[in-house]
């Protein structure tokens, strides 16, 4: 395939940034032909700021069927995302879906069924994937530099937000129009990192959700939870939408020494000799084995959300190996909701996690929103709930 033609279902936030950078040209071998929004304000921006030569549909139906496209951007609320994905897929098209990838695991693991059988390429807006700096605490992690994994923690409560963003859309912060708070709204991306450049997936967790603790809202804003690895490792993930300032800061420590990420800055605390030979062979009493500070250098720079999209239109002409495959989006989710499963059950919570348990417990909280029925008019296609 010479050009991949895209279309764009949701043109709020998110999606007008992807469509404009399309549009401009700025993704070799793609060019953005449709866009779909179920708000006629959006269509017109689309219209006006995109040219008369793209299509534009008021419902992703018409679109699916009448659009000229061979692959589609998911940029809508979350809810929307796995059937919107599946419908997408079944019609033969390729897909790129924002985070997160879905509210719960059941119908993520349906999509994930559909999209291996579909053949086709199917990634996730992993866009913090592109960051250097993480590719390179991967690399160091998973290439042994750690010797085996004692401990990660992750505090990344530099999520400020005031009442009037929770307020700016009926939608927001509540589970009928999100599904969760922080840690659906603004933390898919270290979810996803922390598992990813660990390579480690938790066996259990225990987590405390503070719903409300600080604002006016249903859903979570202050998160505190610790995990539990096979290897007998322990984590802790801490975060927030209450605290100014916040804090951003990923620590792995291990059996030759520690990977810290602060400030932008990748810091490996790199024993001589591992812990655990020093402690077996060690007689002086006090003494800790010899480390050095050192100041890993970073190249290159973050393409962020277009590199995701350059290397997904590169794995269908290409077959180009994606940074961010849309079936390791359930991972993170996973974790997420085993989060909120921990809190409303006030007990520990195994992975994988029994999803129709989690399923159930979110349709209780649904019911019991504040967010009501009258108000599903505004979860239209043109909000993306991210951030």
């Amino acid at each position: 395939m010479n050009t991949v033609k895209i279309g764009i279902i949701g043109i709020g936030n998110m999606g007008s940034s992807h469509a404009i950078y399309l549009n401009n040209g700025e993704v070799d071998g793609a060019v953005l032909t449709a866009v779909c929004d179920q708000n006629p304000e959006r269509l017109q921006w689309a219209k006006e700021a995109l040219g008369e030569k793209i299509q534009t549909f008021d419902h992703p139906e018409s679109f699916l069927q009448f659009a000229d496209i061979d692959a589609v951007i998911i940029a809508t609320p979350h809810y929307d995302h796995p059937p919107l994905a599946i419908k997408t897929l079944e019609k033969g098209l390729h897909v790129l879906v924002e985070k997160p990838v879905g509210v719960y695991t059941k119908n993520v693991r349906e999509l994930n069924e559909v999209a291996k059988k579909s053949g086709k390429v199917f990634g996730i807006m992993f866009n913090q994937r592109t960051n250097p700096l993480y590719q390179k605490l991967r690399e160091l992690v998973q290439g042994g530099e750690l010797g085996e994994i004692k401990r990660t923690n992750w505090i990344i409560t530099d999520w400020y937000r005031s009442q009037s963003y929770y307020d700016s859309g009926g939608w927001r912060a509540t589970w009928a129009g999100e599904g969760g708070g922080v840690l659906l709204n603004q933390d898919p991306h270290q979810l996803d990192l922390w598992q990813w450049t660990s390579g480690l997936m938790p066996k259990r967790v225990r987590a405390f959700c503070g719903f409300g603790k600080f604002h006016d809202i249903e859903v979570e804003d202050d998160v505190t939870a610790y995990v539990e690895y096979e290897n007998g490792a322990t984590g802790v993930f801490v975060t927030s939408t209450g605290d100014a300032p916040g804090t951003n800061r990923y620590e792995i420590s291990g059996d030759r020494g520690k990977l810290v990420v602060e400030d932008g800055n990748l810091t490996f605390w790199r024993l001589t000799q591992s812990e655990r030979q020093f402690n077996k062979e060690y007689k002086g009493g006090f003494g800790e084995p010899e480390c050095w500070k050192i100041d890993i250098p970073i190249k290159g720079s973050a393409t962020q959300h277009k590199g995701i999209t350059t290397n997904w239109v590169n794995a269908i002409r290409f077959g180009t190996e994606l940074l961010g495959p849309g079936v390791e989006g359930i991972k993170g989710l996973e974790i997420s909701n085993a989060m909120h499963l921990s809190a409303w059950m006030d007990d520990w919570v195994d992975l994988p996690i029994n999803e129709d348990l989690f399923y159930s417990k979110l349709q209780e909280r649904i019911k019991s929103s504040t967010f009501k029925k009258k108000n599903m008019t505004n979860r239209t296609l043109n909000v993306q709930g991210t951030h």
